[in-house]
């Protein structure tokens, strides 16, 4: 157990430190990481973890890799794998809290190099995924119809909204399908255990707000602006920002001026976006308060995966359920090609000397087998180099 919970932390620690470009990038760098190279899961059973987290609040990337490390070692390999993966921008996002006005890297040159590694690395995943989860009209259908919706709508209950129409789609067309699966998710976790967390997930909702109003204590209240904001988003990290905003610059926990220089702070460090609040508690409070905002922001997220997963494979194995399960996987790469083209690409390919550099590592990460971290070091020393032309 020691052995495995160590090996969860090296391989999500690496993650962490080599993770940039958004959760739809995270998605890509997991897949490559945890099904093409170390087969932890299949794939089948890895785009039906990424199907429920897209339906539950919260970080999705996140959401994914503390389910995988849960299937690998309990509830200790889920918590190892959150660590390893968050704790490297953690560390450098309450670093930047007391430095980030001094220092403006913002158009640096090997930021951009790693934004051109996050497209190469989405292409990858999404050449993969839509081979295995769209092998016929009717689901590639599905997926045009999921990638018109969210390009055109960009909004956060538009995927959600997505993603059920897909489901209801997919149950209409294949709730009589018969097709021989295996495979078996084992999440070795009780299901007594899944609901008192689901019970703590909804009770944290209406505790800590009376708390918050009986309590003098300021953490108090920082907690709960952080919990609520991370158990109402839905669409990733980027739609919790408003609600940060919301919660901590009208009520004068900061300035507007801090909050905008987190936020370009975030964008430069890999990991979840949602580490953006471990900034605003450092800000607040210190490397202690930098940690009671990623502790908050983050408990409602651990709490869903967990109370869910234990139901999920009796679920999944439902005529029914797979039926709209085909048709949700479906709908899943049609999100990741729509934000594959936005904001990943037209944020990232500025000029045709992008695209090359884009091309040549995907080149490199499809065709050549070089491993994920090497092209992320190519990806910044490249667009150092690039800079300078």
């Amino acid at each position: 157990m020691i052995n495995t919970l160590l090996e969860i932390l090296l391989v999500s620690t690496r993650l962490g430190f080599t993770s940039f470009g958004g959760p739809v990038a995270h998605l890509g760098y997991f897949h490559e990481e945890y099904i093409r190279r170390r087969k932890w899961m299949d794939e089948k059973s890895y785009a039906d973890l990424v199907a429920l987290c897209q339906f539950l609040p919260g970080p999705a990337s996140s959401q994914v890799g503390i389910g995988i490390g849960v299937m690998r070692a309990g509830v200790l390999g889920g918590i190892t794998s959150f660590i390893g993966f968050t704790l490297p921008s953690v560390i450098a996002l309450i670093v930047f809290a007391n430095i980030l006005n001094e220092l403006n890297i913002g158009d640096a040159g090997w930021i951009h190099g790693l934004k051109i590694v996050a497209v190469a690395v989405v292409a990858h995943a999404i050449v993969g995924m839509a081979q295995k989860l769209t092998p016929d009209t009717k689901r590639k259908t599905i997926a045009l119809f999921a990638l018109i919706s969210t390009l055109l709508w960009q909004t956060a209950f538009t995927q959600v909204g997505v993603i059920l129409i897909s489901g209801f789609i997919g149950y209409l067309l294949y709730k009589q399908h018969s097709e021989s699966d295996d495979s078996r998710i084992h999440f070795p976790i009780s299901r007594r255990l899944a609901i008192i967390c689901l019970s703590l997930f909804f009770g944290l909702l209406f505790i800590l707000p009376i708390a918050r109003e009986i309590s003098p204590l300021n953490w108090i209240a920082m907690f709960d602006s952080f919990y609520r904001s991370g158990s109402l988003v839905f669409g990733g990290g980027h739609v919790v920002l408003p609600l940060l905003e919301r919660e901590f610059v009208p009520t004068g926990w900061m300035s507007e001026e801090a909050f905008l220089a987190g936020y370009g702070a975030a964008q430069a460090v890999p990991g979840p976006l949602f580490t953006f609040a471990a900034y605003l508690g450092a800000v607040i409070d210190g490397w202690k308060g930098g940690l009671i905002a990623t502790i908050a922001i983050f408990l409602p997220a651990f709490l869903l995966i967990l109370g869910t997963l234990p139901f999920w494979d009796s679920l999944r194995r439902n005529p029914k359920i797979k039926g709209a399960l085909m048709g949700v996987n479906a709908a899943v790469v049609g999100i990741l090609i729509s934000a594959f083209y936005h904001p990943i690409f037209t944020s990232s390919i500025l000029e045709p000397i992008d695209f090359v550099f884009a091309a040549l590592l995907f080149s490199m990460l499809v065709y050549w087998k070089l491993p994920a971290w090497v092209i992320v070091v190519i990806g910044a020393i490249g667009g150092s180099l690039m800079s300078l032309l």
